[in-house]
């Protein structure tokens, strides 16, 4: 049984697969680049319109008003150190006043961003393999118990080039694959007399990809939100894929998270007049 954390993500794993995975698909026929920007842009402005109805932006213009009028007061009265100083004061002060009114917003958007962000990272963080290409598959095994005799089940799309290797010392088992035919395999693993299974995508062009069938952590269940989570119980702890990154600035391995930043808050600021939202 795993425990609440690792079931609750679970539970909101199966939604925002149904409906992110649904929404998302616009990245399989677009261009990298420009799924990117308006995933960004929608992003964006949804961001800044919850940020206007879960902050006091009332309290904020005030704040505001007042780094304006302590910023003026530093230009006019420049030469008297006291008038200085105080105005130097309240501006920072005012600073820590901004993040504090910041924080009610920052907390309810986390989750929904971190879901948001871990569902366009299996589009974008890496590629799938193509026909003829090889990678390596690492399962985990759960510490404390003896090594199993371990096999992958023969698979017409996927063939094993090398393994079962056992590393004891690392409670881990190493397999190199080889892609035979382009589609979204299911490779089975056979331990003594159980059978567990993992994703495994070849083709070209954005696919959705799951690198990891994760174990019973909270934090992992969130970053790989695709495939069941194995159990507390389970032998297996975690299974693996070594996918090939992806080459892009914009939709690329790790890029792609730096251009989302970017864009998102590009918009948020360009639509930010418009919405009359105070940050």
């Amino acid at each position: 049984m795993m425990n609440l954390p690792a079931e609750l993500f679970s539970i909101i794993n199966i939604i925002t697969n149904a409906v992110l995975g649904s929404a998302l698909s616009i990245i399989a026929v677009l261009p990298g680049w420009l799924s990117n920007t308006i995933i960004s842009a929608v992003t964006g402005v949804l961001l800044l319109i919850i940020f206007k109805y879960t902050s006091n932006q009332h309290a904020i213009g005030k704040v505001r008003d007042n780094i304006k009028a302590n910023m003026l007061a530093l230009r006019l009265f420049k030469d008297e150190i006291a008038v200085t100083l105080q105005s130097q004061g309240r501006v920072f002060r005012s600073a820590f006043g901004l993040l504090y009114h910041s924080l009610r917003p920052m907390l309810v958007m986390i989750l929904p961003v971190s879901l948001l962000l871990a569902q366009m990272g299996l589009w974008y963080q890496f590629r799938p393999l193509l026909p003829g290409e090889e990678a390596l598959v690492t399962m985990k095994l759960a510490s404390g118990n003896p090594m199993p005799e371990a096999e992958i089940i023969p698979h017409p799309g996927i063939a094993v080039t090398i393994g079962p290797i056992r590393v004891p010392s690392k409670n881990e088992i190493y397999w190199q694959i080889k892609s035979l035919s382009e589609g979204k395999h299911q490779l089975a693993f056979q331990l003594e007399n159980q059978t567990f299974e993992k994703h495994v995508v070849v083709g070209q062009g954005f696919m959705r990809i799951s690198a990891v069938r994760p174990g019973p952590h909270w934090s992992d269940i969130l970053l790989h939100p695709v495939e069941k989570p194995f159990t507390p119980e389970s032998p297996v702890q975690s299974i693996s894929v070594d996918y090939p990154d992806r080459t892009s600035w914009t939709s690329g391995t790790d890029w792609w998270l730096v251009y989302f930043f970017i864009a998102s808050m590009a918009f948020a600021l360009l639509f930010k007049p418009f919405l009359k939202v105070r940050i």
